[in-house]
């Protein structure tokens, strides 16, 4: 009655090698899943940056805009302070290094416009009819550069 108490060995190899398999097949399921979602991210992050960039060019129009039709309206202060405002975006836009919404070309252009804020914002604090017909021009001005730049 001697009986063999000793158990043979469990062969775990063949067991191990199906688990790698599944969590291999896991893992691959994981990156064919990712792949579309990181392309599709990819793409939402490069429009969100396109639309942010054209908000912040129809913004500095906005306040150019705003601040020539309240000195054509003879509120000189209101236009003051959108000008103000404009030039301080433009300022902004041309100096930012790497993260300007303008392009290089842009701001090459755009710079000589900052020539103009001194007079311009002391012709609204002095409430100059002619503040109007400067706020016009600059706004041409300005429409006419960043379109012809944009087109191309």
């Amino acid at each position: 009655m001697s009986e063999n108490w000793q158990s043979e060995p469990v062969k775990t190899t063949h067991g191990m090698g199906s688990i790698v398999r599944y969590v291999a097949l896991l893992v691959l399921a994981f990156l064919i899943g990712l792949v579309p979602m990181w392309l599709a991210s990819r793409q939402a992050s490069s429009n969100l940056a396109e639309a942010e960039r054209e908000l912040s060019l129809v913004m500095m129009e906005n306040s150019l805009a705003s601040a020539a039709i309240n000195a054509r309206r003879g509120d000189y202060e209101t236009a003051r302070q959108a000008a103000s405002d404009f030039f301080t975006s433009l300022r902004t836009e041309t100096s930012a290094e790497g993260a300007s919404a303008l392009s290089e070309a842009e701001i090459a252009s755009l710079q000589p416009l900052l020539t103009q804020r001194d007079n311009i914002i002391t012709a609204l604090a002095r409430g100059d009819e002619a503040s109007a017909d400067m706020l016009s021009d600059l706004y041409v001005s300005y429409r006419e550069i960043v379109n012809q730049l944009s087109s191309m």
